[in-house]
């Protein structure tokens, strides 16, 4: 059965428009999937910006932070590597209770993957999949040119606890490119990191957040939502 074909209970979105610091966010996530869990909140989107910081998966390796001193460095629970987090990037921390969603965890990461092409498909664009790299990815240039490129505009990350997800996505609309210059972002090394700026594509931080919510509920279905601006 399709996400939009099945009842699914209203999601909370909440919109921070100050940097919110990393720790707090990671707490306050913890506290929600409890609560998620046991019935006494709802499933919730929160979008969001960091100040600059690094933050380190279950599979960092420390040799691919090129510069500890450049801004903290933030342990976490999700998967992946190293990647950073910064003012221009939009964070989407999704909670949501995989149980209620098919029990598939594989899904759930392909669909967070859709959420970001359609979402980029919205400013007109093409993101997609790498079958040998995570994330989203966009192409500059015909295949065949020997000078075609292609860079990472968004980044996954997930934790699953007792079947409810957390942490979630990150896009790139505006950060500081040079910023990204202190890890070896996701551990790959031969591809660079761009943004909805840096292609041309001059979104505003809630023109992004308008095309982030219509695109989640399109892959993970129409449901009634609600949005709290903190």
């Amino acid at each position: 059965m399709a996400a939009s074909d099945r009842y699914l209970p209203p999601v909370e979105w909440r919109i921070s428009d100050n940097a919110v610091a990393y720790t707090d966010a990671v707490s306050w996530m913890e506290r929600r999937i409890t609560d998620i869990r046991i019935g006494s909140a709802p499933e919730t989107i929160w979008l969001l910006e960091h100040p600059p910081l690094y933050t380190a998966g279950t599979s960092a390796d420390p040799s691919e932070l090129l510069d500890c001193n450049r801004f903290p460095v933030f342990q976490t629970g999700r998967g992946g590597r190293y990647t950073y987090h910064g003012p221009g990037q939009r964070v989407a921390y999704a909670m949501l209770d995989l149980k209620n969603r098919g029990g598939d965890v594989r899904q759930y990461v392909y669909d967070l993957e859709q959420w970001l092409i359609e979402t980029l498909s919205e400013f007109s664009i093409n993101g997609d999949r790498r079958e040998d790299r995570i994330g989203i990815w966009v192409r500059q240039g015909a295949p065949s040119n020997p000078v075609c490129r292609e860079d990472k505009i968004a980044a996954i990350g997930v934790r699953v606890r007792k079947w409810v997800a957390y942490h979630g996505v990150s896009l790139n609309v505006e950060p500081d490119l040079s910023h990204f210059n202190g890890i070896v972002p996701c551990g790959i090394k031969d591809h660079g990191i761009t943004s909805l700026w840096n292609l041309g594509v001059t979104a505003t931080m809630p023109e992004v957040d308008c095309a982030l919510k219509v695109s989640f509920e399109r892959v993970f279905g129409r449901e009634t939502t609600n949005t709290v601006a903190i």
